[in-house]
């Protein structure tokens, strides 16, 4: 997304909420699916162009809370809280910073939101753009109408018929504003402790707030701009993109940008329902990264002292959680998006180079890397870029930030510090030492609550180093390929042949003892694992199954392995094992449809000759655990991690190992797909025979051609292609068998 799209005088505006004989693919999306889950809040109904800067959700404690906080302006961050709120009040004995409202009849579609704040009788009507948004606010009593606009912590003040201001958000990084509105009010105060004084010109501090009084106007309508930039650029940002009071014209705009983006994969046939879960998953998808970009220029958080940078031309994204995203949520991109995910790329470069280390980040943000999560899987987004063909980045820029995140950087999770002790024990005995049990953490980096993760951590450097080596091979750097393909086997120095898990070892080279797989490793098993216990990460060793097939004895043990992880009992009553994995929910016996390392878990028969197994856990998964409704996703979604998942898997595809460039075969929802690829080029899945019954391949060609294997590649694609499945009630335990990997 290159330019911004200014909302331009339509000659008719076309009715939002018309009944259409024919849906439009965002008419399919419902952004509550997932508001409840569980444990976890997996999604928000967040209303935003396709990764925009300008975000918005109602603020509540929870979805079932009956009280909004005000009303939104921007989330800064996934699930993060709004900066400024707006709050339309009558009486000026009822003026507060921030007004709590039960509410009633809302409705929110990616590009607009309405509500009805019942108690005090006001209809609200929202449409975003890029930057900018509209609100329309009608009183449905006469009397004295305020809008009351609040920063919690930072200053506003009156321009003209408006107001601007701005808020701190962390780590030399603010947020501003400038609103502006239709009718002029009859006069705007500060708000004080002991009222409102019109006097006043501006405000700094936490929880302050600006009032504009309308008199009698029954309906107030306001547009405003943000910024990272500051409050000019705000007002800027708001004159490119918004001509108009109109929110119904705004939202038409944006109504029309979500059918063309979702557009790009069209799904026939299967049932209202399974549209919705598909388009509603590809929704989630665009919610990061955001593209930050303002006319030209941008803030970035990552150089240390927040400046300001000239873009050249290529917008600067950020907020990322790469540990999620970089799974499945960047290589849909390099299907659908392959501009954009370059751009991103580039900016994953920018940030480290302003960076003092020059590493690349885990956890971009708006205010620079929050560094979570354990490992660096930048390193696995690139190589798969880069693999498929999308080279418009400098590779040796992106190779020289992902050597020294995982050379110079400490592995510690969640610490953003030099390589120490630790850094130091890997390099020499190839693994990450844990703690012997009842023996007290003596690192002082090593943060208290995350520990040491050795295992996760482990396979995770492993992967990261196997996709350094072929970038490095890429490069032509002949010692540091060698060296880091080495180190990518260091998943042997873990494994446990006796009981065919990977398992912690202490620093003497002993494996904990005693153990279970299941409950060792305190909350989220983090002692050792991350998140999720030992039956998860016995199959984190993405770069590299046919070792693990080796290793496990033979592919019917690998796969007798698989299912024992699908049958395997919690061990513990529901609320005993989740008040220790609350991210691990969404269980099939012990493997977890809520947690991101686990999602290419089901497509691993296919790699043990049985790919009709893989066909049936998908269909079943799917089904289980991803609907239309309020817990319609079994767990952790961040921002189009899990998402990702639901779009390929439906499809009946899934990129088991970003840097392969290879796709492992499932079993598709809809007997036909069409995505687009760019360029004129289209993929098309056929499968026929298609429905809730008929979920096993029996028979397949690719462009034109038998195909026996449960896996094919990206080149086989990438200048269009089709894919044609024959579908049936009963497994062909034939087909696909014999195509075992060989590394």
């Amino acid at each position: 997304m290159r330019y911004f799209i200014p909302v331009l005088a339509l000659a008719c505006v076309i009715s939002l909420f018309s009944c259409n004989s024919r849906k439009s693919p965002v008419d399919y999306v419902n952004p509550y699916m997932g508001n409840i889950s569980h444990l976890l809040v997996p999604t928000y109904p967040t209303v935003h162009l396709p990764n925009s800067m300008l975000r918005v959700y109602p603020e509540r404690t929870d979805y079932t809370s009956d009280l909004l906080f005000g009303l939104p302006v921007v989330v800064t961050s996934h699930r993060g809280g709004s900066a400024f709120n707006i709050s339309p009040v009558q009486g000026e004995d009822a003026l507060l910073p921030v007004v709590n409202y039960t509410y009633d009849l809302e409705k929110i579609t990616p590009y607009s939101y309405s509500v009805y704040l019942d108690e005090a009788q006001v209809q609200v009507n929202y449409a975003p753009s890029h930057q900018s948004g509209v609100y329309e606010i009608t009183f449905d009593q006469s009397g004295d109408n305020f809008i009351v606009v609040n920063t919690r912590n930072g200053a506003m003040q009156i321009t003209g018929n408006g107001v601007s201001g701005y808020q701190t958000v962390g780590n030399n990084t603010r947020v501003y504003v400038s609103i502006e509105t239709e009718q002029k009010p009859v006069k705007i105060g500060i708000l004080t402790d002991t009222g409102i004084s019109y006097g006043e010109k501006s405000v700094q501090g936490h929880n302050k707030a600006v009032a504009l009084y309308f008199g009698k106007e029954k309906t107030v309508r306001l547009r405003y701009g943000i910024s990272f930039i500051d409050e000019q650029q705000a007002a800027k940002n708001l004159k490119r993109e918004i001509n108009t009071y109109d929110w119904k014209q705004v939202a038409q705009t944006g109504r029309d940008i979500w059918n063309k983006t979702l557009g790009k994969i069209e799904v026939k046939g299967a049932s209202d329902n399974d549209k919705v879960v598909f388009y509603t998953s590809l929704y989630r998808t665009y919610e990061r990264m955001i593209n930050i970009s303002e006319n030209g220029h941008y803030f970035s958080a990552f150089d240390g002292d927040g400046r300001v940078h000239d873009d050249g031309g290529t917008p600067f994204y950020t907020d990322d959680w790469i540990w999620d995203t970089y799974r499945a949520t960047h290589p849909l991109r390099i299907l659908i998006e392959p501009e954009m995910e370059t751009d991103m790329i580039n900016s994953y470069i920018r940030m480290a180079q302003q960076s003092k280390e020059n590493c690349m980040p885990t956890f971009p943000e708006v205010t620079g890397d929050s560094h979570r999560m354990n490992s660096n899987h930048a390193v696995a987004m690139i190589w798969d870029a880069w693999g498929k063909g999308l080279h418009g980045f400098d590779l040796q820029a992106a190779y020289t930030a992902c050597r020294n995140a995982i050379m110079e950087s400490t592995l510690i999770p969640w610490v953003r510090a030099e390589a120490g002790e630790l850094d130091d024990f890997y390099k020499e005995k190839g693994y990450f030492p844990a703690l012997k049990p009842g023996e007290s953490e003596y690192i002082g980096n090593v943060n208290r609550g995350e520990k040491r993760q050795s295992v996760a951590v482990t396979l995770g450097t492993c992967y990261d180093d196997w996709c350094l080596s072929q970038i490095a091979k890429a490069l032509g750097i002949v010692d540091d390929y060698q060296y880091f393909l080495k180190r990518s086997s260091n998943y042997l120095n873990i494994y446990n042949p006796q009981t065919h898990f990977f398992h912690p070892k202490d620093k003497d080279g002993n494996f904990i003892e005693p153990f279970d797989y299941r409950f060792s490793g305190g909350m989220g098993a983090r002692d050792y694992y991350d998140e999720n216990n030992g039956w998860t990460y016995r199959w984190d060793l993405q770069h590299n199954f046919a070792d693990l097939i080796r290793l496990m004895g033979s592919p019917e043990a690998f796969a007798a392995n698989l299912d024992a992880t699908f049958r395997e009992p919690l061990g513990k009553s529901k609320f005993e094992f989740y008040a220790q994995f609350p991210d691990q929910t969404g269980n099939v016996g012990q493997f977890s449809m809520a947690n991101e390392p686990s999602l290419h878990i089901p497509y691993l028969y296919n790699y043990a000759g049985q790919p009709w197994k893989t066909q049936k856990r998908i269909r079943s998964l799917l089904k289980q655990w991803f609907r239309n409704d309020l817990m319609g996703i079994p767990g952790d979604e961040d921002g189009g991690g899990t998402s990702a998942f639901v779009v390929f898997s439906a499809m009946g595809f899934y990129p088991v190992t970003p840097g392969t460039s290879s796709y492992n075969i499932g079993s598709p929802l809809f007997p036909y797909i069409k995505m687009d690829l760019g360029g004129g080029k289209y993929f098309e899945i056929e499968a026929i025979n298609c429905s809730d019954d008929n979920k096993y391949v029996q028979s397949a060609k690719l462009n034109g051609k038998e195909w026996n294997k449960p896996r094919f590649s990206h080149n086989d694609i990438k200048n269009g292609g089709k894919l044609v499945l024959m579908m049936g009630d009963k497994a062909n335990t034939n087909w696909g068998k014999d195509d075992t990997p060989q590394h």
